[in-house]
């Protein structure tokens, strides 16, 4: 039997989903991040270029978020 891994489509939340839907589906975004390891050390640089948001309204810094979670997907890209 396989884990679910998460509560919203396979992530912890909606926060860590909507982050990782962007970082993974646009392309600006995506290359700003691919070389990334660590998603706390891609903030200040993601607020630089895209504001404090994502297009959705999510904070890029939002408590709820489970970096755990992105790192792992970073580490896949």
């Amino acid at each position: 039997m396989i884990k679910e891994r998460g509560t919203y489509n396979g992530w912890a939340n909606y926060e860590t989903w909507n982050v990782a839907l962007w970082l993974q589906n646009d392309e600006e975004m995506y290359r700003t991040v691919q070389w990334a390891f660590k998603y706390d050390s891609v903030i200040p640089t993601l607020e630089y270029k895209f504001g404090q948001i994502t297009p959705d309204g999510v904070r890029w810094m939002d408590p709820k978020i489970n970096t755990e979670e992105l790192d792992a997907m970073l580490a896949d890209l």
